[in-house]
């Protein structure tokens, strides 16, 4: 009978061993190959976000309720508990020690899901398809994960999106250049943004041309734009036009405008006003 009861015993031992293991490495498996969880694990807790609250074989403990102005929920038997500022997971563990030392679950298995997020938010402004106030549902939210939410970047609208905000108690700002930043594949510019922060997009930087040219008008202003290259944009000077009389009027540091004759490899700025004179021949 001993014999048999040390087998028994031995048996359920490699079973418990070989299956928790084989279990741990599943949910490593499946946490590597879903880094996008981690991260929302990671979520900060803050007022106003909606959360659902389970504990495993207690269906009479599960609660979906609103995280108060104080960072507080309430919850069955323990009362009041503080999950303002805690991760997901750091709010679980603290339910949990709560049931435990209060002698009402003797190992509960807590889960939190947040259902809806209202704490952390950003503002998208400028020329957007869908400006407004979006929620950050990942620790991790970064420049073009927030402007996809928006829509994109509409037709007319600057390279640049500029982020302001908070951080560590002092002002921030940064302006990030999307197209350059995808197309050379490095992503460093592409920060992380955080609650309050304000993601703006301007309109892009027009010159304008006028006078002895095919298409008069306002005109994007490219990177590295030439003058030659900003008459093409108007479709080159008439049979009247002489490069001779081309004038560039630019508003200077003070802002007086200044008429400059330029260079047909000179490079355009914003708001230029390109004009090509009539020739006298």
């Amino acid at each position: 009978m001993s014999s048999f009861f040390t087998r028994t015993c031995t048996l359920f031992l490699f079973l418990f061993i070989f299956f928790g293991a084989e279990a741990a490495e599943t949910a490593e498996v499946a946490r590597v190959a879903n880094p996008a969880a981690d991260s929302q694990r990671e979520y900060v807790l803050g007022a106003g976000d909606i959360i659902r609250v389970s504990v495993f074989q207690n269906p009479d403990l599960t609660v979906e309720t609103r995280i108060s102005e104080a960072g507080t929920i309430t919850f069955p038997l323990v009362g009041t508990v503080p999950v303002g500022g805690l991760s997901i997971q750091s709010a679980e563990q603290t339910i949990a020690r709560m049931l435990r030392e209060g002698g009402f679950v003797v190992q509960p298995q807590v889960n939190a899901i947040v259902m809806q997020y209202r704490s952390s938010q950003v503002s998208v402004l400028g020329l957007v398809n869908r400006p407004g106030k979006y929620p950050l549902e990942l620790a991790s939210n970064r420049v073009t994960d927030v402007l996809a939410l928006a829509g994109g970047i509409m037709p007319g609208a600057a390279d640049i999106a500029v982020i302001t905000g908070m951080r560590e108690g002092k002002s921030f700002h940064v302006e990030v250049d999307i197209p350059a930043m995808t197309l050379s594949g490095d992503m460093s510019s592409n920060i992380a943004v955080q609650n309050g922060d304000i993601i703006y997009v301007h309109r892009a930087p027009m010159f304008y041309v006028y006078g002895e040219v095919q298409r008069p008008g306002a005109y994007r202003v490219e990177s590295n734009m030439t003058v030659m290259q900003a008459l093409a944009q108007g479709g080159g000077l008439t049979l009247r036009g002489t490069e001779r009389g081309i004038r560039v009027h630019r508003r200077n540091k003070e802002g007086k405008v200044e008429k400059l004759n330029p260079a047909m490899d000179d490079v355009v700025k914003a708001d230029d006003v390109i004009y090509v004179r009539e020739s006298l021949f």
